[in-house]
């Protein structure tokens, strides 16, 4: 038979006849334990003090499956005690009579509303909303916002079996095909879990009876998994509480460090990061001024008509030495070619040339990779190289003599 939990979600203790025992697998005549389903995990617990493991429907024969750790003393036709565990049991009610009101909540600010999975684990929640709105930090906030509001509220939560046909013309209730197996499956009727005022679902999970039982939930987060669902992440029970703790504490922090209110952190962090991206661009643009600098410093020598500037650059990786010497080329730069050598143990070569130079910068870095070792190319105008073994001085007295 199936099992008694989503009708008398608070039965913790029960007897019952063993009907069938294979191995570790065991029937009852009636049972509460909750059997895996819906996105909802099975209820833990013992049968006559031996640790259930697992419990499953079976598809076949739909009676209930109680795996246990270890092979029973009983035998068909014996009277057992079950024992379902309490603080298991109380945590899954709550999750998941929290995930209807998040749907609830997302009732009253989500566009185009799909229901597109659900699940408990030890740790968090998660519900897969179908949704053309963009469910950003602001919305996210207001979701978690709304559902400790009803939570606060204390609305009654109650379930019935009403007709599948009446649920189906229902407007406003709920279905999830996708994870809620044993809902319809070509049955008569459909369990339908009401939070008053607030949301209607078909379901056949476990329950509080009232919101205010849940708790607070705190929203951890979200994310896309796919197939166009965006994925709420919350947390209730003592994981909730520590989370929103954690969070608050660096609040705190953060208000503390930037020297200002909790309320205001998010504005000076604004203007903290505004200070620091124009700090960055003016440091940028001292390091241009920088390297330009050095490179109008390089020794200057002529080969076939062609004024070239060849030196070594500390301090500076290839990308940077590269965006430098490109400036230093032409008319406005003063050079026709400007060759740079990353100063360290694996020099880089940076080689730009004017396109009236007659210099063909990949040749040169060629040149001296066959000549160093290390890799690297270009075309005409501009090539480098890296891990040239060699002393940088060495590499720079071959380029003014190549």
């Amino acid at each position: 038979m199936l099992t008694r939990a989503p009708a008398e979600p608070t039965i913790r203790e029960f007897e019952a006849e063993v009907t069938g025992v294979d191995g570790r697998a065991v029937t009852l005549d009636r049972t509460y334990f909750y059997a895996e389903s819906g996105g909802q995990p099975a209820d833990r617990g013992t049968l006559d003090g031996v640790p259930v493991e697992d419990v499953q429907t079976d598809a076949g024969t739909e009676s209930v499956v109680h795996t246990l750790e270890s092979d029973p003393d009983f035998s068909p036709g014996d009277r057992v005690t079950g024992v379902v565990d309490d603080e298991f049991r109380t945590y899954c009610m709550r999750a998941h009579t929290a995930s209807h009101v998040l749907y609830g909540a997302g009732r009253e600010v989500l566009s185009d509303l799909g229901y597109g999975g659900f699940d408990i684990s030890p740790e968090k929640v998660r519900v897969d909303f179908v949704t053309s709105t963009d469910i950003d930090d602001e919305v996210l906030v207001e979701l978690e916002r709304l559902v400790n509001r009803t939570v606060w509220e204390s609305r009654g939560v109650s379930w019935e079996e009403v007709p599948t046909e009446e649920a189906l013309d229902r407007a406003e209730v709920a279905f999830n095909t996708k994870t809620e197996e044993g809902v319809m499956d070509d049955a008569d009727t459909v369990r339908l879990v009401t939070v008053d005022g607030w949301d209607v679902a078909a379901c056949g999970g476990t329950h509080v009876s009232n919101t205010a039982e849940i708790g607070p939930v705190t929203v951890l987060g979200r994310s896309n998994p796919g197939e166009g669902l965006t994925r709420v992440e919350f947390a209730v029970g003592a994981a909730g509480i520590d989370r929103r703790a954690a969070v608050h504490r660096a609040a705190l922090d953060a208000a503390r460090e930037l020297e200002t209110g909790v309320a205001d952190v998010g504005e000076a962090a604004a203007s903290l990061r505004a200070d620091n991206e124009r700090l960055e661009r003016e440091v940028r643009e001292l390091e241009s001024e920088l390297l330009e600098n050095r490179i109008a410093e390089f020794e200057t020598v002529t080969k076939e008509g062609a004024t070239w500037r060849v030196g070594v650059l500390d301090g500076f990786d290839a990308n940077r030495a590269g965006e430098a010497a490109k400036s230093a080329v032409g008319e406005a730069g003063g050079a026709d070619v400007v060759a740079v050598v990353g100063a360290g143990e694996r020099p880089y070569v940076v080689v730009t040339a004017d396109g009236e130079s007659g210099v063909h910068a990949g040749d040169v870095v060629e040149g001296a990779t066959d000549e160093f070792g290390g890799g690297g190319g270009g075309g005409p105008p501009f090539a480098q190289g890296g891990g040239l073994d060699a002393d940088p001085v060495d590499v720079t007295a071959f380029l003014r003599d190549v």
